[in-house]
């Protein structure tokens, strides 16, 4: 979609703190965390909502948050990731990824803004970090 700010992200129209990447899907650092780490996962196909998107699409989706939470968890030492999927402030389907380390924590409330040249430094080390994790 031509107005879609992920979209734009995913074709690389506008720039993002990128982590990682295949041919379907994007993770990029949320530049208003919840808590430092906190990554957005997107498919590169436009779909406005999680439950409408076709089986195998929803399912590739999950598993690759799955596959990105393992290394996430272990860079940050944190005692899981939690996840969240509302999707309504922006109409592409994303998957939050935040490292917790106990209840209370996953709150979008907590979110602020990041700091730009922070946001750069901790992205140029999870690409390292995923990319020696995930053998790419």
């Amino acid at each position: 979609m031509q107005d879609c700010l992920f979209c734009k992200i995913a074709n690389k129209e506008i720039p993002s703190f990128k982590v990682w990447e295949n041919d379907k899907y994007l993770a990029f650092l949320d530049i208003n965390p919840i808590k430092q780490g906190h990554i957005l996962l997107i498919p590169k196909k436009h779909f406005p909502y999680l439950f409408d998107m076709p089986d195998e699409e929803y399912n590739q989706l999950m598993e690759t948050a799955k596959k990105l939470s393992l290394p996430l968890k272990e860079y940050f030492q944190a005692n899981r990731i939690g996840m969240i999927v509302e999707g309504l402030a922006v109409d592409h389907v994303h998957v939050h990824l935040v490292p917790i380390n106990k209840v209370g924590e996953l709150n979008p409330a907590n979110s602020k803004e990041g700091n730009q040249e922070e946001l750069k430094s901790l992205a140029d080390k999870l690409i390292q970090y995923f990319n020696s994790s995930l053998g790419h």
